[in-house]
């Protein structure tokens, strides 16, 4: 074994249990919610919004992600015009029934909408909590499964990520396309959204590979994988693992038994620069993978630190920012009505830190995002973000 695939191993070794402990921490199948009349506001009053966050849970990550949160959302409230919001922070201790506790005191205290939480299933539970009340949730999440009724998530879906890919790929000429999926949850949910996107926007499939997520697992699935390839005639290859988990050893391991990503084009469903140590990746060079638009990241990034003494934000710190942005601009239409669930997801959407984005009347939402790659193991824009949504949303 040469040192290269020595690294490649300890690198993704490292992170195998901990990517799949967060997903199931933070995504169940879960049961959308009916809602009654949103609360009505007084623009010219200061509106009081609960943010509900993961601390209190004994767990310093927890810790750290809330209070990230907390200031991306005070940062927002310090950069809005026009609209004067009243933020109370309610501890949830990563906890879905804590999450109904805080949120039905959020509403008794006057909350007219909640921002948070992160975790699904404590999503859930605070959107149920308040359903009848017509209070509407805009939860941290990115798990499709957790939105309708009142709830709504903010963080970006493997639906809304294999939609902007696969339609960029069938742009490129890359029309039929191989999905390769680890055998979980997570995974498997990544798979579905790709093959939904493969029917939306005309791709066509070149099939479907799984593998046990360990190392023995990747390496017998490499060569059926190689040959559904070669047999299929796929120009791209769709692989739903990630940084943290399979993808260094998986990819690495395809290009060894000839599959040529000159000839098949690698497409990631999640994002390939994070950590940034995982773009000095062979296999992963010229591969396509989805982004915020990265000028906007990186400004709101240093504004976070200015204000916060240097320190950087969380990676899904900016959905507390996103959050209040669109709290903000909703108040400043000065309709009492400024958080029904028509007014949310209004056609134009709201402009993020990332860039725009809208909420559907499923619950989930639909982002702006960037095509990216990584050549000569640096991140580059090769189709930017869009600034407008094109068409009406749903």
């Amino acid at each position: 074994m040469n040192e290269l695939t020595r690294s490649i191993r300890r690198f993704a070794t490292r992170s195998f249990l901990a990517a799949t402990c967060l997903f199931l921490a933070a995504c169940d199948d879960l049961p959308t919610l009916g809602s009654g009349p949103s609360p009505k506001i007084n623009g010219n009053d200061a509106v009081i919004v609960a943010l509900l966050v993961p601390s209190g849970s004994g767990q310093a990550s927890d810790d750290l992600l809330a209070a990230s949160l907390e200031n991306a959302a005070r940062l927002a409230i310090s950069e809005l015009q026009g609209a004067v919001i009243d933020l109370r922070v309610y501890q949830t201790a990563g906890s879905a029934s804590r999450a109904g506790i805080v949120a039905n005191q959020a509403a008794n205290d006057g909350a007219k909408i909640i921002l948070g939480p992160v975790y699904a299933a404590a999503a859930n539970a605070a959107g149920a909590a308040v359903a009848d009340r017509g209070i509407n949730v805009l939860s941290f999440s990115n798990n499709s499964d957790v939105a309708g009724g009142n709830v709504f998530v903010l963080g970006n879906t493997f639906e809304n990520t294999a939609n902007r890919l696969v339609s960029y790929a069938v742009s490129q000429g890359k029309r039929k396309i191989l999905v390769v999926n680890g055998q979980d949850v997570a995974e498997e949910k990544g798979r579905t959204a790709i093959n939904g996107a493969l029917a939306r926007f005309g791709a066509t499939s070149a099939g479907n590979s799984s593998f046990e997520l360990s190392q023995n697992g990747i390496s017998a699935a490499v060569p059926g994988i190689r040959n559904a390839i070669n047999t299929n005639g796929a120009q791209a290859v769709f692989l739903t693992s990630g940084t943290a988990g399979a993808l260094p050893i998986l990819s690495q391991m395809m290009v060894d038994n000839g599959v040529n990503p000159a000839n098949t084009q690698f497409i990631g469903l999640q994002r390939w620069d994070i950590p940034v140590q995982a773009l000095d990746l062979p296999s992963l060079q010229g591969g396509w993978f989805a982004i915020p638009s990265p000028g906007l990241a990186t400004q709101f990034n240093a504004r976070y630190a200015a204000a916060n003494d240097g320190k950087q934000p969380h990676a899904i710190a900016g959905l507390g920012y996103d959050g209040i942005a669109a709290i903000g601009a909703l108040i400043k239409t000065g309709k009492p009505d400024a958080f029904s669930a028509a007014s949310l997801t209004q056609n134009s959407g709201f402009r993020g830190v990332g860039g725009i984005f809208r909420l559907r009347s499923d619950g989930t939402n639909e982002r702006g995002l960037a095509i990216a790659t990584i050549s000569n193991k640096q991140v580059k824009v090769i189709d930017a973000a869009p600034t407008s949504f094109g068409g009406a949303g749903s």
